[in-house]
């Protein structure tokens, strides 16, 4: 299934991507979130993307509750050190029940500073 803005006929991700290049052309710093690989209950396929501006905004979507604003303090990390990092949220990480994947599966969420 192909997730679709009605109003534009973009896809999710290339409203996010667009959005991200937009605050990248304002100046703003800029990271992007992206969904490498799942295991079970995902809220979100491989291949999702979620963008987040220097002042915290954000545009699209890498899984839902809790593991997106991990996501985002992780990006904002990203933002100032420019070191990418590979984010593991399931299971079997110690924090589970706290990212709401307490229902089973796993998430791989790659972060890097866009320019």
């Amino acid at each position: 299934m192909v997730d679709r803005n009605v109003a534009s006929g973009l896809s999710q991700d290339d409203d996010v991507m667009n959005q991200a290049a937009a605050w990248c052309k304002a100046g703003k710093n800029v990271a992007l979130a992206t969904v490498i690989s799942t295991w079970g209950s995902s809220p979100r396929p491989v291949g999702s993307h979620l963008a987040v501006d220097q002042d915290g905004k954000i545009v699209g979507s890498v899984s839902g509750g809790c593991i997106e604003g991990a996501v985002v303090t992780e990006a904002m990390e990203v933002m100032k050190t420019g070191n990418p990092k590979v984010l593991e949220y399931g299971v079997t990480n110690e924090l589970a029940w706290e990212v709401g994947l307490a229902c089973g599966g796993s998430i791989h969420v790659y972060v890097e500073k866009i320019e």
